[in-house]
């Protein structure tokens, strides 16, 4: 699907990498051995993930996809209907290093232009059907700037809701080929360690789907009519409830602040907590909130 041989091929180059089922330590590992995720996963990805990189405005890009070499064979039968359609492009690791994931890039984009561009798309959510050409279109003098465009939507069920995070998954990193680092170089909200950041107002950008499986997403922002972002996410919130009127006005009176304080509380014990035990302590607390409670049986 992508013009890399095309004399037109713009000055960067924007590849999207997302994890499928690439084994991972951390909290994330409990979830993803609980029933059914996987299978859950995968329509999640082929209703929300899929369907808005089809829809881009734009074609110029790459798509690497990693995935677990003992991934089952439905699986794999569906990764080849997409590979052979040439959505993304499939590789099966059991780990993915900075070099690794490096190399692998280079060996995808075929005509490198003159900066790297790499967006990380996580496998449960969508995007804005302009994302790829706007972010593309972002430039910057500094070797390398982490690129958040800052403004999406929230999916809870059917309804939606507007959100402003300014240090969201759906991060870039633009910089020269040379000593690339990436998108995965660190925690999408620790990217702001390494390297300038350019914040990208605007319209809604991207879609972030709240389901049973998730390990930290919530509901965050205010209720919204779906018919506010339909011209940019189409089919992905077609089906989505209209809130009424006394609904909509509740929500900015009562809900909507309520999460605001909530959110403010949680970010204010993270960063506290992140400061105190590191990334590795972080995750540690996180995978002890994420283990599956036993239920205990009194006779």
């Amino acid at each position: 699907m992508n013009p890399a041989d095309s004399a037109l091929r713009t000055s960067v180059s924007h590849v999207f990498v997302t994890r499928f089922n690439l084994p991972t330590p951390g909290p994330e590992s409990l979830v993803r051995a609980q029933e059914g995720w996987l299978r859950n996963r995968w329509e999640l990805f082929c209703r929300y993930t899929v369907p808005s990189m089809r829809a881009q405005t734009s074609c110029d890009y790459d798509w690497l996809i990693y995935f677990d070499p003992e991934s089952p064979p439905w699986l794999l039968d569906g990764v080849s209907r997409h590979t052979s359609a040439g959505l993304y492009r499939a590789l099966f690791r059991t780990s993915v290093s900075s070099a690794g994931l490096l190399a692998d890039i280079s060996d995808l984009v075929r005509v490198p232009g003159a900066k790297l561009l790499t967006t990380n798309l996580d496998n449960d959510d969508g995007l804005a059907i302009d994302f790829a050409e706007r972010a593309v279109s972002v430039s910057t003098d500094a070797p390398r700037a982490a690129i958040y465009l800052v403004n999406g939507v929230i999916r809870n069920g059917n309804r939606l809701y507007r959100r402003t995070d300014r240090n969201n998954a759906f991060c870039s990193v633009l910089e020269e080929w040379d000593g690339a680092l990436t998108c995965w170089h660190d925690w999408h909200i620790l990217l702001g360690r390494h390297m300038p950041v350019i914040e990208i107002e605007g319209r809604p950008a991207w879609l972030q789907v709240v389901h049973g499986t998730n390990v930290s997403n919530r509901v965050h922002g205010h209720l919204i009519d779906p018919n506010q972002v339909a011209s940019e996410f189409g089919a992905l919130v077609t089906d989505a409830s209209r809130p009424g009127r006394f609904l909509l006005l509740a929500d900015r009176a009562v809900f909507a602040p309520a999460r605001i304080a909530r959110d403010g509380l949680r970010s204010a014990a993270k960063s506290a907590l992140l400061a105190v035990v590191g990334k590795s302590g972080l995750d540690s607390f996180k995978q002890s909130l994420a283990r599956p409670k036993r239920e205990v049986v009194h006779r």
